[in-house]
């Protein structure tokens, strides 16, 4: 019911907040809700605003159209970054890791797809949606830590995630390895392989935000769902969904405000779900919050951890 509220009646705010003297990062920023995201911490006085994108030539596109309509110029960079590739994900964090500072990231790069592929060592929306997107953060989180230091600061760290974690219980987790169960093709259906990458950010970010340490200076984690948005994510994901998103989505634009305001919460959102640009952790599935829900936590962050350390040894140990 919650859903189908928020997708007809109610429309998340025009971002106002300042971003001034702030370097922003905003992944699959070329098109789509992160384009429209980028573009508001363009307008809001971000100081640098990074587009990490898969296709620089479209990067570069967007680019020009940011500032076009903002009439800022010298402040968007176009960066790589392919969540296919774990190198490019470890390059990327290099680079960020030499800013002056880092403020904000918005980890916006997904995939939706209903044919079998493979990256690495996963099918391919796990290794994007998750193995990718969570190396990506831990990777920034001390380069996150050291601008709050040094600039007194509380930086952000937002993951899009979606209401679709809802269809999924996740299954696999009973097995002896959830990972190896995800990638054998002759048992998943790739209908359900969205709503279950969501649902294994969602169990890592909470994980996560429980290890991190307590101690200052604080990078504020949280989970977004802009809801159901035109957008180039389905673009794979059949006729179906065009049709659904036709009658139901929000504008691309009005999706991209609860990105924004992720980018902006307080210290109440650390570790939370946002809904409609507002904190709604009574939103998160009654499975995430479940007994059994929990010992799935637990068990794929373990495995998680061990695959990120296969990927960059001692990269646990940076929490």
């Amino acid at each position: 019911m919650s859903f189908l509220y928020s997708q007809f009646f109610v429309t998340p705010p025009y971002p106002t907040t300042d971003f001034t003297d702030q370097t922003v990062i905003v992944t699959g920023a070329n098109v789509g809700l992160g384009l429209e995201a980028a573009r508001h911490f363009t307008r809001l006085n971000a100081a640098k605003v990074i587009l990490a994108v898969r296709s620089v030539s479209k990067g570069e596109a967007a680019k020009q159209s940011i500032e076009s309509t903002t009439k800022r110029t010298g402040i968007v960079e176009v960066w790589p970054l392919d969540l296919a590739s774990y190198a490019s994900v470890k390059a990327f964090a290099a680079n960020a890791a030499a800013l002056t500072r880092l403020d904000v990231v918005v980890e916006n790069a997904g995939v939706a797809r209903l044919d079998w592929s493979t990256a690495e060592d996963n099918e391919l929306t796990i290794t994007v949606n998750f193995i990718s997107t969570m190396l990506l953060a831990i990777l920034l989180l001390p380069v996150l830590r050291k601008s709050a230091k040094e600039f007194n600061t509380v930086p952000r760290l937002s993951i899009v995630t979606s209401a679709t974690h809802h269809r999924s219980n996740l299954p696999q987790w009973k097995t002896e390895n959830t990972f190896e169960t995800l990638n054998d093709k002759t048992k998943q259906s790739m209908r359900t392989r969205y709503p279950e990458s969501k649902l294994l950010e969602i169990f890592a970010v909470r994980e996560l935000v429980t290890r991190m340490s307590s101690t200052e200076p604080l990078v504020v984690v949280n989970l977004v769902n802009p809801g159901l948005c035109h957008s180039e994510l389905a673009r794979d994901a059949g006729w179906r969904l065009w049709f659904f998103k036709l009658v139901m989505a929000r504008t691309t634009e009005v999706g991209s405000r609860t990105l924004v305001h992720g980018a902006s919460s307080g210290k109440e959102s650390h570790g939370q779900y946002m809904d409609d640009g507002q904190v709604h952790d009574d939103r998160v599935s009654a499975f995430v919050k479940s007994e059994e829900g929990q010992k799935a936590q637990k068990k794929i962050w373990k495995e998680l951890g061990e695959k990120l350390d296969k990927i960059q040894p001692g990269i646990m140990q940076t929490i």
